[in-house]
């Protein structure tokens, strides 16, 4: 094992072995609800099984076993069992669109995997560092669309925002400025679409440092200022 960060449930192990050939990686922001998903693992031991489905959400948020959060799941209802984690979930031209973390159990047709974007991400942190060491809001966020007239009123490039569910005020990170219910637009200069934005941009050479903070409170834009702390 090369390294694994038990807040997005990845690992990544390097395999000696000739003749393999590497899966390609698709760009989980043109993933949209009702596109075919289709799942490869071993459940229960079964080699090689495959199950289709669709895509039902987007940006979900699952607590993973070390009870941390993980951001921008992908819910499908392609059919995933004890065996299935960490195999690929794919698109219809085979490429990776996510990989597979959870199901809830006794419902049926609530399988979810982490994007491809944010297991990429994190992949090559691993692959590097051995480890991620990354920011920290202290908040717990989902995907949002915004409508037409909010972006044109507040002169937004993306089409969607970063919504707070909820803000954790245990003092470790500064996140007093912001409340439940605002729609984070921007970070530190760079627009916010989607979690996996958020994550990319919640770098090591961003802890401990003040930064401003774009949002939405009440369909108007204000600036925040935040100070994420390090994840641990």
């Amino acid at each position: 094992m090369i390294g694994c960060d038990p807040a997005t449930d990845i690992a990544v192990l390097k395999i000696y072995a000739d003749g393999l050939k590497a899966i390609r990686f698709a760009d989980s922001k043109q993933v949209q609800v009702g596109q075919i998903a289709i799942a490869v693992g071993n459940p229960y031991g079964f080699q090689y099984s495959l199950t289709a489905g669709v895509i039902s959400a987007l940006g979900r948020t699952l607590r993973s076993e070390s009870g941390r959060l993980i951001d921008d799941v992908i819910q499908t209802d392609a059919a995933l069992n004890p065996g299935n984690s960490g195999g690929p979930l794919v698109n219809s031209n085979g490429d990776v669109i996510g990989v597979n973390t959870a199901v809830i159990l006794p419902a049926q047709g609530l399988c979810f995997a982490v994007s491809s974007n944010l297991a990429a991400f994190v992949a090559g942190k691993l692959i590097l560092h051995g480890r991620v060491r990354r920011g920290y809001l202290g908040i717990a966020g989902q995907l949002i669309n915004l409508t037409e007239r909010i972006r044109l009123y507040n002169q937004l490039t993306t089409k969607t925002g970063v919504v707070v569910a909820s803000v954790e005020a245990d003092g470790v990170a500064g996140n007093s400025e912001l409340k439940q219910g605002d729609i984070i637009v921007g970070f530190d200069g760079q627009p916010v679409a989607t979690m996996d934005d958020l994550h990319r941009l919640l770098t090591d050479e961003r802890i401990g440092r003040p930064v401003q903070l774009l949002a939405l409170r009440a369909n108007r834009r204000i600036t925040l200022k935040v100070t994420p702390a390090e994840l641990t």
